[in-house]
């Protein structure tokens, strides 16, 4: 007869070891007594009850070997005990002494497995939510079925459908033997969600201060059920209520109700509803008393009184307080614990001490330890499989060796953020080796690389015919490495240049461009060196074949150099941008109307600078704080000045006339824009605000002239401005630019020549679906009012064509932007005409965020 040595389940210690072989010893007299604690060599391991595994390899999994000296009982027993426990495979583990004989012991290992689910089965909930159930909960086949499995599902259902307001919910959980296998269980989940409970009443008691109505507001997240509310649900979830409870203490604490508490809630249930009532003690109305600072050397009272902006005498508000003391939802925020890590002092705290209360005033002290400065030692990246440390280093403000700044971290991380390789909600900087002897901390950034490049190929019929496009966008691209073949993967990828190349063909016109930016010129300040190349093509439609005339065309040749250098006055998000470009108008007997002349060229040279100015924060895909604007001049040079040409009356000239005398305007106006002469300027501003958690409103104008330096030369008949609709253009024959205006027809806001002048506003609420690499969706609505003139005569910024409408966006790294607006239009692009346009629908693809 065996003797039991061990039984992990009940944890059985020496004694009980030496009670059982004792109590078996008696029974079975043939097996000799052992010794308690005794080194013993292992004889034969046997392994028994097990389905699934060899017993070779449970024993070898054990680290237990034959010839091997063990204590019975004793640790090495135990740690095998507990290692084959931690694999979660078995549901009992049991240790036989089998036999002993001198020195020799033989030990049998009884392993009672786990089953494994073969199938499971889920009734109660609707097909199209089961499969998102199923990633939820982890469920597969293969699994092994334990109690704290199955607990552990059971209740991540229950809490699931709880916390979108089904409170009755119940779970059965049922298993049931597969007769295929031969250790394998079937799993049945039945759920009845029951009804959602909505919320009937919200009451409150002892609240003399405020009036129910003015603390239910509070409650932003437990709402009572009306009619009409569509944006907030009632539904009772117990740690939104938690939290609202204690937003509710510090509403109180606001308006100097220190002593404010929540005594008791009580949830009522009824039929599909509940009601919940709070009592509150409101306590007295306190303020603040005397403010003294101790322990502060590097900074003077007045100027920590200054930046805490509390005054004696003011209502007491401890909210107000913590935040002027620290503020953990701003990380860059102006309060005391900023200051203080903002120049270098991380061992500094700072704390608020109330060291009196006279009758209703309460008197403080901010008792400060400054520490001694700290130093960044080292600094080091993590996660960057793709992007090359030198790309990212040049970015960091901390540098080693400099004085911390906690606004240095913090501005690190939104420049890692603004350069598009990384995911932005996923960037941490740790703090390590922080050692406040020495002075020293290092920081680790850990990074998440996300796609940085865009593929654009479709096909589609539009204007007659078919139109392919085939667009390519490297983002983070190494020109260097062009010709190492093993840096191909699929590209060369790393330095964080730009390249894109885009070709779009058609039967009546084809487009090709090019474009390289190096943001690092030489590698040793921001200065940004880009260039592009770019043709477009366009073919004259023949009414009578309905083909394309090639000899019959409009051609476009373009080149761009231009330099972006950061500045650092009067910050350093200012970026102060010039370039030089150079376009090429060729007409070759295109006769439309669009020029008075269909044979000749027109030449565009012309210099454009920018001030531009983004402080927008680290998601640039979608920025919950922050602002950028840019202010930008192209110009030309002012031929009349030195040509010598009367270009009030070139008509009189015989080289301008017909043979009949009379004036020849496809010649005269070939002479007035062989050379274009002009200037352009444009104003565009967007500011971001988060109204509450994610909910932000992105407020934006944009304003835009071109003009001349000489009347009778006249505004040229390029370069124009065309509002409404999308804003995208599938290609620009005269340099025009096309504003979006949702709600309109495309180009519908401007005359058949365009526009000289255009102003713009919009207001967007924005609420982000996920922000994850893979996919940032996010749901906007909108009301924009806009409009375009032609000269300042007729200019009203009061005369606005407006809009409103809802949309969502979709940022996929490989295909960039992609959305779909539906805008009403409020007016009608016919002046005179008080009828609504009505709705469009506006499908946006690659424009800005």
């Amino acid at each position: 007869m065996e003797k039991r040595v061990s039984r992990l389940l009940n944890n059985i210690t020496p004694w009980i070891f030496l009670f059982l072989a004792v109590c078996s010893s008696s029974l079975a007299q043939q097996t000799p007594f052992f010794d308690q604690g005794k080194l013993y060599t292992l004889g034969k391991i046997e392994v028994t009850g097990i389905k699934s595994f060899s017993p070779q390899t449970v024993v070898a999994y054990t680290g237990l070997r034959t010839g091997q000296q063990v204590r019975i009982p004793g640790d090495d027993i135990s740690a095998v005990i507990n290692k084959l426990w931690k694999l979660e495979l078995f549901s009992d583990i049991n240790f036989y002494l089998t036999r002993v004989e001198g020195d020799t012991a033989d030990i049998e290992i009884y392993i009672q497995e786990l089953p494994t689910l073969s199938d499971f089965t889920i009734t109660g909930i609707k097909k199209n939510k089961l499969q998102s159930l199923i990633d939820d909960t982890g469920l597969k086949k293969g699994l092994k079925i334990s109690e704290n499995f199955l607990e552990t599902t059971e209740n991540y259902i229950v809490n699931k459908y709880r916390k979108d307001g089904f409170l009755d919910t119940k779970v059965t959980i049922e298993t049931k033997k597969d007769t295929v296998g031969s250790n394998s269980e079937k799993m049945l989940i039945f759920i009845d969600r029951g009804d959602r409970v909505k919320i009937n009443s919200i009451t409150f008691e002892g609240n003399d201060e405020f009036g129910d109505g003015t603390l239910r507001k509070q409650f932003k997240n437990t709402k009572r059920k009306f009619f009409g509310r569509f944006w907030k649900k009632s539904k009772f979830i117990e740690d939104d209520y938690n939290e609202d409870l204690n937003t509710l203490i510090d509403y109180y604490k606001e308006k100097g109700h220190r002593d404010a508490r929540v005594v008791s809630d009580t949830v009522i249930s009824n039929d599909n509803t509940i009601d919940v009532k709070v009592n509150v003690v409101e306590g007295n109305k306190y303020y603040f008393g005397d403010i003294n600072f101790l322990g502060n050397s590097v900074y003077s009272d007045r100027d920590l009184a200054r930046l805490l902006g509390v005054d004696k005498g003011d209502t007491y508000n401890g909210v107000l307080l913590r935040k002027r003391i620290a503020d953990p939802t701003k990380p860059d925020g102006e309060d005391l614990t900023n200051l203080y890590q903002n120049n270098g002092y991380l061992f500094s705290s700072v704390n608020p001490v109330e060291i009196s209360a006279e009758n209703d005033t309460i008197n403080f002290e901010i008792r400060i330890i400054e520490g001694k400065p700290a130093y960044f030692n080292r600094i080091t990246v993590v996660g960057n499989d793709r992007t090359n440390d030198h790309v990212i280093y040049r970015e960091l403000r901390t540098k080693p060796g400099a004085l911390y700044s906690k606004d240095l971290v913090v501005r690190s991380v939104r420049e890692l953020g603004q350069l598009g390789f990384f995911d932005p909600e996923q960037i941490s900087p740790d703090f390590k080796n922080v050692d406040p002897n020495a002075g020293t901390v290092d920081i680790e950034y850990g990074l998440v690389e996300k796609g940085a490049s865009q593929i654009e190929l479709q096909g589609g019929y539009g204007g007659g015919g078919f139109i392919g496009t085939l667009g390519l966008s490297f983002s983070n691209f190494s020109i260097r490495n062009i010709w190492n073949k093993s840096a191909y993967k699929p590209v060369p990828m790393g330095d964080g240049q730009q390249l894109s190349l885009r070709l779009q063909k058609s039967r009546f016109y084809e487009t090709y461009s090019f474009s390289f930016a190096e943001p690092w010129l030489g590698g040793k300040q921001p200065v940004q060196f880009s260039t592009s190349i770019s043709q477009t093509t366009q073919y004259r439609y023949n009414y009578f074949t309905g083909r394309a005339d090639t000899s019959q065309y409009f051609k476009i040749r373009g080149i761009n150099i231009g330099l972006a250098k950061r500045l650092q006055v009067p910050d350093d998000y200012f970026t102060l941008s010039q370039a030089i470009g150079y376009q090429y108008y060729d007409l070759n007997n295109y006769y439309t109307g669009l020029f008075t002349f269909g044979d000749g060229v027109s030449n565009n040279l012309y210099y454009t600078i920018a001030l531009s100015r983004n402080n927008t924060y680290t998601n640039p895909i979608f920025p919950l704080g922050g602002s950028q604007f840019s202010v930008s001049a192209k110009v030309s040079f002012p031929y009349s000045l030195v040509n010598n040409l009367d270009y009030a009356n070139l008509g009189d000239q015989a080289a301008y006339q017909n043979t009949d005398g009379t004036p020849d305007q496809a010649k005269i106006d070939q002479e007035r824009f062989r050379w274009l002469e002009y200037y352009k300027l444009k104003f565009s501003g967007s500011w971001y605000s988060t109204i509450i958690d994610k909910l932000v409103l992105k407020t934006h104008t944009e304003f835009g002239y071109l003009g001349a330096y000489n009347t009778d030369r006249g505004i040229i008949p390029f370069e124009r401005f065309y509002l409404g609709g999308d804003g995208l253009s599938q290609y620009a024959l005269d340099g025009r630019e096309t504003i979006a205006m949702r709600g309109y027809e495309n180009q519908s806001l401007s005359d058949r020549d365009g526009a000289t002048i255009y102003n713009k506003f919009s207001l967007e609420l924005r609420y982000p679906i996920t922000l994850k690499p893979s996919a940032s969706i996010y749901a906007l609505s909108f009301l924009e009012a806009a409009n375009s003139y032609n000269n300042f005569k007729q200019y009203n910024p009061f005369d606005m064509k407006r809009s409103a409408g809802f949309g969502v966006r979709i940022f996929m790294p490989a295909f960039g932007l992609l959305g779909i607006d539906f805008g009403y239009g409020f007016d009608s692009p016919i002046d005179g005409d008080l009828s609504p346009h009505g709705w469009e629908t506006h499908f946006i693809i690659g424009q800005q965020f």
